[in-house]
């Protein structure tokens, strides 16, 4: 079963990879690229085609994984309206300032440039130790707040108020019951929830 918000993910990231020609990941937060980053996500695996057929860069803070760059959000090391497009996902809880991270974004975005990033809202706590602390969760209204001087913001919820529920308990682990949670939301009328894990956000500059 297809989900709303896994629709969203992918067709803005075939959007993103088909319609320009590099894209700066801050974090890493595809996870497409072993050799790049602190994790591999095998179910993204589907985007390395697109990776490879433009600029894609992985920025992070430290050089420890190997990224292209290494670089604050808080300061990115690029000039204004220099960027195509930004993807930031899972970055934003774990920097100490989200506002001057949205603003740097802002900032290097080419007028036209597209911006992909996720935020949690309800979601557990997840530092890595040595690496990233987590300060921070997000609300829709936050969102649009922090998003406010860009020309268009999409936002697409991330799981419905049961599956949300199942996924912070221990039964998260299992995908047979997050399906179900989902099937139930859907029922329910929950899946138009505001309690949900987090966010999808899609932004031109």
């Amino acid at each position: 079963m297809k989900t709303p918000w896994d629709t969203f993910f992918e067709e803005k990231m075939v959007k993103m990879f088909t319609e320009k020609k590099s894209i700066l990941d801050i974090g890493g937060g595809l996870r497409i690229l072993r050799e790049k980053n602190n994790r591999f996500d095998a179910k993204r695996a589907w985007l390395i085609p697109y990776a490879e057929k433009i600029a894609y860069k992985v920025m992070d803070p430290v050089s420890d994984y190997h990224p292209d760059v290494v670089g604050d959000i808080h300061a990115i090391p690029f000039k204004d309206d220099s960027q195509e497009a930004i993807i930031c996902m899972a970055v934003l809880e774990h920097v100490e300032n989200p506002f001057i991270a949205m603003k740097e974004m802002y900032r290097v975005l080419q007028p036209g440039g597209y911006c992909f990033i996720y935020v949690p809202f309800l979601y557990y706590y997840h530092p890595e130790i040595g690496y990233y602390a987590d300060y921070w969760r997000f609300t829709q209204d936050a969102l649009k707040m922090l998003s406010k001087d860009f020309k268009t913001v999409e936002i697409q919820p991330v799981r419905g108020a049961i599956g949300t529920w199942i996924r912070l308990s221990p039964l998260g682990r299992f995908a047979a019951l997050q399906w179900l949670a989902t099937a139930a939301d859907k029922i329910t009328g929950k899946i138009n929830s505001k309690q949900v894990s987090g966010f999808n956000v899609f932004l031109i500059k």
